[in-house]
């Protein structure tokens, strides 16, 4: 493994969007590294204000940022809110970049989603995909905001010298995903809609779409050590992908979750239903090189995601606000 390019040693880290899944993993994880860590609820600080994340900044005087705050979910909740998902994240973005830059903010790591990419990348898709072909329809508002925070991180680098840099991770799941129906993502989505039907003797369980799509997963835990990595050992102008290397289909997913689940019925495919881009594997090997690789079997970590859901029932079937 190469030498750290940057210490957390002693440094006040902000984690932006702590409460989420993301951001509670980073916190497990920087648990482990003698920083001071720093966090705000929302009901205390908008980061789509700019006037009240700028003031928050000066007052805690951060020296690294972690931006995991963002309005997240699935396809129906990107394609039934584009604005919210849109103007929310652009605002999240530039108000923190611009914020991070007044106060002299150390390092700066933005978190993307392999989104960005177009729906018809070449796969596994490489960091310079970027921008090469349309995006996917569905979740195009999430991935416009996200390809622009990549460029403010990148502009903010040219113009003012700051170290910031951008990551952009695969699917993630893990402990404190969002379970509601209405705006998670798949694994989630699944679990609770199997765990459902096992409670209540049905015999068959719907999916969505044809099962034919392939896509990656990484658990929370790994992505937050990945995002750790980077920030002591990456410094460039290119975001960095972060994933497992791996996928699989949405049908052997959906098996593989109702094996964790022992729910014996059977899966019902609907057609009707959007797949969404026919696959989204992320070449990783930019990360692979800088000495990092995933430590979390998928099975064991849905086996740990289930876990979990059953123990914290009522707040995983809360909506994400």
């Amino acid at each position: 493994m190469t030498a750290p390019l940057f210490s957390l040693a002693g440094r006040r880290v902000f984690v932006a969007g702590h409460r989420g899944m993301v951001g509670a993993a980073l916190l497990r994880r920087l648990a482990d590294e003698s920083c001071q860590l720093l966090t705000v609820g929302r009901e205390a600080l908008d980061l789509r204000r700019q006037a009240e994340t700028e003031a928050w900044f000066e007052a805690q005087r951060p020296e690294v940022v972690i931006l995991a705050a963002a309005r997240v979910g699935g396809i129906l909740a990107n394609d039934s809110r584009p604005a919210e998902f849109l103007y929310d994240n652009l605002a999240i973005e530039t108000n923190v970049i611009e914020a991070a830059r007044r106060v002299g903010v150390a390092k700066l790591l933005l978190l993307g989603s392999s989104c960005i990419y177009p729906r018809l990348a070449e796969q596994p898709m490489a960091e310079s995909a970027l921008l090469g072909g349309p995006l996917e329809p569905t979740n195009q508002w999430y991935a416009v905001a996200k390809i622009a925070g990549i460029k403010l991180c990148q502009a903010y680098r040219r113009q003012h010298g700051a170290d910031f840099i951008a990551a952009m991770p695969t699917n993630l799941y893990g402990p404190g995903d969002n379970f509601d129906l209405e705006s998670s993502h798949v694994i989630p989505a699944l679990m609770r809609k199997l765990h459902d039907a096992k409670r209540g003797g049905q015999a068959t369980v719907e999916v969505w779409g044809s099962g034919a799509p392939r896509r990656e997963f990484l658990h929370v835990d790994d992505c937050a050590d990945a995002l750790v990595h980077l920030l002591c050992h990456y410094s460039g102008e290119a975001h960095v992908n972060v994933g497992s290397g791996k996928d699989l289909t949405i049908a052997e997913l959906a098996a593989l979750i109702a094996e964790v689940v022992a729910f014996e019925g059977a899966l019902a495919y609907d057609p009707g239903k959007p797949d969404g881009a026919p696959r989204k594997l992320l070449d990783v090997g930019a990360l692979t090189t800088l000495g990092w690789q995933p430590r979390i079997d998928l099975r064991d970590g849905l086996r740990q995601t289930y876990d979990w859901f059953v123990a914290n029932q009522a707040e995983a079937r809360l909506a994400a606000s």
